[in-house]
């Protein structure tokens, strides 16, 4: 069965051929004919191969979509300020008189025949650069510009007759405008009336004298007044050929950033098709392209039917492994995890069968990053495929193979596997510099993102949060032009939640606010930036003390099918502290026991591992268990110093030292805690400092307990709770948290009490009183923000 766009030829539109290229082929005709002087040489040449090798990208800004249309604009634009060798006459004098000449049919077929004559014969050329005055500048057969020369006469000659009068009427309405011009530079051409004839608008001898009602002129010219009106819109002035390279940038545009098409590219693209007959196979890829970018699951399917039905007919079972990758990849972002995994084996076994290196190193490199995020999905013949063929093997193919892109993100991929399994820390800083010197040596724009992404996640673990966003703002600032939209995406929510953990929550959703709204278009990254906005609402309601706002974030999240395994288990922390803060514990320690056991399963990220562990202490801790809760802070604290996960330890510290003063240990609760501060500080988490702070003082208390009869003592370790108290406070405050709040002021009235400070203590019992009922330090009512962005 042959392809249906095959068989008939698109009657509207020519193939190759349109009137901008005719101009172009005047320019280049007035360049042969050394009527350019050189300081205009290398303009007019560059002008020339921007309008015919865009599509490659070589003279095109990238994500710059190539020129469909060559307008007369540009041409004046480029030429009318360039002298020509004739004294007195500008290079678009010449242009203009080259196009009129153009005044019939014939004389447009001579025209085309006569450029082969512009070609050098490779026997006969001369080998010297130097020209004689008169003398023509020839181009070879395999340069641009002759290849150019080469397919326009050879397409010409393979027109019907009727797209080649089509092109010779478009030719007409693309060069009217330029009629008063051509008339004010060539007065010999005018009538001794002073006017110009109806007809004479075509230029063609063969109709001069006859009136514009005549029915030879309506038959020849009757649909150039329609091709005038219209303008780029009129049929013939786009080729088949720039309609693909139009395609062909699209889809390298979504598929390269992972963007949708915009409205008005939309618009024009749908402009341009609806004046052809038929349609191109790759339209329908790139409606695909389009749909699954959006959320429509049945139409990107039907679209990708249709593209590879076609393309099967052409090139037979080429492509049939790469349908059979995008269907796969498709399955996988509509959450049929088992489907895809199918497909994505039957791609592996048809990239061998075809011995396509590229496709398979691509399919091989997707099972591995997806069986790391979504282990529970994959079978076990995946998960032990994925231990033999692991990220070595990728390595070595993509290097034999050229493919540096992949053989980046495989270093990548070995740096997250280093830091997921608490691996060497020095190995991943190894790996990150293999791949962003491939990214440098290599041009590798599209990688930058991935690269310092991660990197601000190694100095997140490292406890230097102003080191993990200074990262990203660096990306955000340098290097986000020409990097994927999902990259873009993840950097600005990572920014916005690093900035919430220090308390401004509203500045981190002004942040996220500020996106753009087309890199929103595609639900994927939609449902990422709506997540970690509903991530920062509920963290800010449950500190606030607004549990049914919370209640309702966290619903919102939950019922989402989509999530990304990281914020799945940050929302699963979340309602464990919303059932803390219920008093809850038994369902808060249920959650956090079933939470590590899923963890524990799946080979979870060592991170999400050891928070679950902390919280269970702290649960523990909480409800007067906090010799059982020992161990397993032990046990938490010891992996995250071999893991170097700071933050981690950082917290485990804290747990322990507020363990060890329930059990009255409290010299060594401020030791192990006191001398670790200024490292806690540089992790910018309000929340830890708070936890800290409030330790250490209850150390100080504690400590001031065991020499009631030295009062000096006494009334310094009880003055250094007061100024840690102080700074507690400051701290809850940034985060909103007025329960904290009123509990530290509590402990202020108490201290104050043992002080005999009366006064004082009287004002910290009254705060207290405000904090509970929900009053702010100044007396003012809180006000809670439960508003919700869809």
């Amino acid at each position: 069965m042959q392809n249906p766009s095959r068989l008939t030829r698109d009657p509207t539109t020519g193939r190759y051929l349109t009137p901008g290229k005719l101009a172009l082929l005047t320019l280049i005709s007035i360049y042969t004919e050394n009527r350019i002087p050189s300081p205009s040489i290398i303009p007019v040449l560059t002008f020339v191969l921007k309008h015919l090798i865009a599509n490659r990208g070589q003279l095109a800004p990238q994500n710059t979509p190539p020129p469909t249309i060559i307008t007369l604009e540009s041409l004046q634009t480029l030429t009318v300020q360039e002298p020509s060798a004739i004294t007195g006459r500008t290079i678009y004098d010449l242009l203009l008189k080259k196009l009129w000449e153009i005044n019939s049919y014939d004389a447009l077929h001579d025209f085309v025949s006569n450029l082969e004559g512009f070609l050098a014969d490779p026997k006969k050329a001369d080998k010297s650069y130097i020209r004689t005055p008169g003398e023509q500048s020839l181009f070879t057969k395999n340069s641009v510009i002759g290849a150019f020369i080469r397919r326009a006469t050879l397409e010409f000659s393979r027109m019907p007759f009727a797209e080649a009068v089509q092109l010779w009427q478009g030719f007409i309405a693309y060069r009217e405008p330029t009629l008063p011009q051509w008339k004010k530079r060539n007065a010999s051409l005018v009538h001794a009336t002073g006017v110009i004839g109806p007809t004479d608008i075509y230029n063609d001898t063969f109709l001069t004298g006859l009136p514009s009602d005549h029915p030879l002129v309506q038959h020849l010219y009757g649909a150039v007044d329609e091709m005038k009106a219209l303008g780029e819109k009129a049929q013939g002035m786009v080729s088949v050929d720039d309609v693909e390279k139009l395609l062909e940038f699209q889809v390298d545009c979504m598929q390269r950033l992972g963007t949708r098409v915009p409205e008005q590219v939309q618009q024009q693209l749908k402009t341009i098709l609806d004046s052809r007959a038929s349609k191109p196979n790759l339209q329908y890829y790139v409606e695909f392209l389009n749909a699954w970018r959006s959320g429509d699951y049945q139409g990107s399917f039907e679209c990708l039917h249709q593209y590879f039905d076609y393309t099967m007919h052409m090139r037979e079972r080429t492509f049939y492994q790469y349908a059979l990758l995008n269907l796969a990849i498709l399955q996988a972002d509509f959450g049929c995890n088992r489907e895809s995994i199918l497909a994505m084996q039957e791609t592996v076994n048809t990239a061998r069968e075809n011995k396509d290196v590229a496709c398979l190193n691509f399919a091989l490199s997707w099972l591995y990053h997806f069986h790391k995020a979504h282990p529970q999905d994959c079978p076990d013949l995946i998960a032990a495929r994925m231990e033999r063929e692991s990220l070595n093997f990728l390595k070595v193919k993509a290097k034999e193979s050229g493919m540096h892109h992949l053989q980046s993100m495989a270093h990548l991929s070995e740096a997250k596997q280093s830091l997921t399994h608490a691996e060497s820390l020095g190995f991943a800083f190894e790996s990150i510099m293999r791949s962003s010197h491939l990214n440098i040596t290599k041009g590798i724009h599209n990688a930058f993102g991935s690269q310092m992404i991660l990197q601000s996640a190694v100095w997140t673990r490292l406890g230097v949060n102003y080191a993990a966003i200074l990262n990203c703002e660096l990306f955000m600032t340098k290097y986000s032009k020409n990097s994927p939209v999902e990259d873009v995406v993840k950097a600005k929510c990572r920014t916005a939640f690093l900035i919430a953990q220090k308390g401004r929550f509203e500045e981190a959703l002004e942040r996220l606010e500020n996106i753009d709204q087309e890199t929103l278009r595609t639900l994927k990254y939609y449902q990422y930036w709506a997540t970690y906005g509903g991530l920062i609402r509920l963290k800010r309601e449950i500190f606030r003390g607004d549990l049914a706002a919370a209640e309702y974030n966290l619903q919102q999240l939950l019922a989402s099918t989509s999530t990304e395994p990281d914020c799945l288990v940050e929302i699963q922390l979340c309602k464990v502290q919303l059932h803390m803060r219920r008093n809850n514990f038994s369902e808060a320690l249920d959650l956090l026991n079933a939470l590590g056991e899923d963890l524990e399963r799946y080979k979870g990220d060592i991170t999400s591992r050891l928070r679950v562990m902390l919280h269970k202490a702290q649960v523990m801790a909480t409800c007067g268990r906090a010799i059982k809760g020992l161990s397993i802070t032990l046990r938490a604290a010891t992996i995250a110093w071999r893991a170097k996960l700071l933050p981690m330890l950082y917290l485990g510290m804290a747990v322990l030292a507020n363990i060890l003063i329930q059990m009255h240990e409290f010299a060594i609760a401020h030791a192990l805690l006191d001398g670790i501060m200024p490292q806690i500080l540089e992790c910018e988490d309000a929340h830890l400092n708070g936890i800290c702070l409030n330790t250490l003082a209850d150390a100080q208390v504690g400590m001031a307990g065991t020499v009631v009869d030295d009062k000096k003592r006494n009334a310094e370790y009880l003055g250094r709770a007061l100024e840690l108290l102080e700074r507690c406070f400051v701290e809850y405050g940034k985060l909103g948290d007025r329960t904290a709040q009123a509990e530290v002021v509590n402990k202020k009235a108490r201290v104050h009490n043992i002080l005999d400070n009366v006064e004082l203590r009287n004002e910290a019992a009254a705060t207290c009183l405000q904090l509970k009922k929900g009053y702010d330090v100044s007396g003012a009512k809180l006000q809670r923000n439960t508003g919700l962005r869809s």
